[in-house]
């Protein structure tokens, strides 16, 4: 259970100019356990935000006056507040901007309800599934547990809750290789699709933020079957 959770209902901030779907979503994620609030435009949202205790943002890319990507530009200035971002449907290359901007998850519109609860969940999950303590460590590299947070020879990494979890279990695999098939399902909670590229996306991020600190910890590809920590 997480923190949120063991002290009230979770705290959802939906940014969306759409009000139609606002209280579809609200009328849905109440008896689900969510408390929402909206916020129709980046200004409220950068309000709501400062004043904490919001979980996590339900965050739609076409905005009034700035758009999504910019908001979560913003956003990642001063918090690490998961974000799950919503595309429109086939709009491949705006899911992988948000996923490179920062972004937990996305979701296509239109969407079901039910696989939104889901999403929103999966990502909630990786904040609160990681043990009381301990740190990991790879090299220069270590991860604790406890306070969700990657250090790379003393530098915070700044990674988001996906990119976290990817990296926990690439460290509890040492240098073998893990599939990607696996790494989908512990990290993002869902099956691997073909048409699915969120986690190589989010494994390039790894990598970006890694290669700004050291050339000496790299995540590698293997051929036909995953992922692996590689050190020199």
């Amino acid at each position: 259970m997480s923190a949120a959770e063991a002290d009230g209902p979770t705290r959802l901030l939906v940014v969306d100019d759409d009000r139609e779907l606002y209280t579809m979503l609200a009328e849905y994620l109440g008896p689900e356990g969510f408390a929402t609030e909206s916020a129709i435009a980046a200004p409220a949202a950068l309000d709501r935000l400062g004043r904490g205790d919001i979980d996590l943002v339900v965050l739609d890319v076409m905005l009034p006056g700035m758009s999504g990507f910019e908001l979560l530009r913003r956003i990642r200035g001063f918090s690490r507040v998961p974000v799950l971002m919503l595309t429109a449907r086939g709009e491949e290359v705006d899911r992988i901007v948000g996923l490179e901007m920062g972004a937990d998850d996305y979701l296509a519109k239109p969407f079901s309800p039910r696989e939104l609860v889901a999403r929103i969940r999966a990502v909630l999950r990786r904040m609160s599934d990681a043990p009381e303590a301990g740190v990991l460590s790879f090299g220069d590299l270590s991860l604790d547990l406890r306070a969700h947070r990657a250090l790379l020879a003393g530098e915070d990494l700044a990674l988001t809750s996906a990119e976290l979890r990817i990296l926990e279990l690439l460290i509890q695999a040492d240098t073998r290789t893990v599939a990607r098939e696996e790494l989908m399902l512990q990290a993002l909670g869902r099956r691997l699709l073909p048409t699915d590229r969120s986690l190589d996306t989010h494994v390039s991020n790894l990598r970006r933020k890694l290669a700004r600190h050291t050339d000496s910890i790299s995540i590698q590809s293997v051929r036909g079957a995953g992922y692996a920590l590689t050190q020199r």
